[in-house]
């Protein structure tokens, strides 16, 4: 079971980018999914959640309004839409899945990690 992330990169502030996530060896299609992120010596915050079917979603307050979180069941995909980056938005994004069946956006609880990817918000 992966879940693997991809589309990190350096962008500059204001900037959009996309990042993809695609589960393997198993469906999440019935899963919440979600996306935190970390920077060196930090630990790692809650960015964004969906819950299984696509319906609820959940954000903190720092991203809210910025990122949109999204997802293709048919493709075991989830999104993160960023917008307006900010140079605090640099960091490694993770992705994550509940291991809860039918589970909504929040509370979100991670069960399965993927490698991170990194974006870089520069001035």
């Amino acid at each position: 079971v992966q879940l693997q992330a991809s589309g990190g990169g350096l962008v500059q502030a204001g900037d959009s980018l996309r990042l993809s996530c695609v589960g393997t060896g198993r469906s999440f299609s019935k899963n919440a999914m979600g996306w935190f992120r970390q920077e060196p010596g930090k630990e790692r915050e809650f960015v964004a959640a969906v819950g299984w079917d696509g319906t609820s979603t959940a954000y903190p307050d720092s991203v809210k309004d910025r990122f949109t979180i999204s997802r293709d069941n048919a493709k075991n995909t989830v999104y993160l839409q960023m917008d307006s980056l900010k140079l605090e938005d640099t960091a490694v994004y993770y992705c994550a899945a509940s291991g809860e069946m039918y589970g909504r956006s929040w509370p979100f609880r991670a069960d399965y990690w993927g490698p991170g990817t990194l974006v870089t918000v520069s001035s």
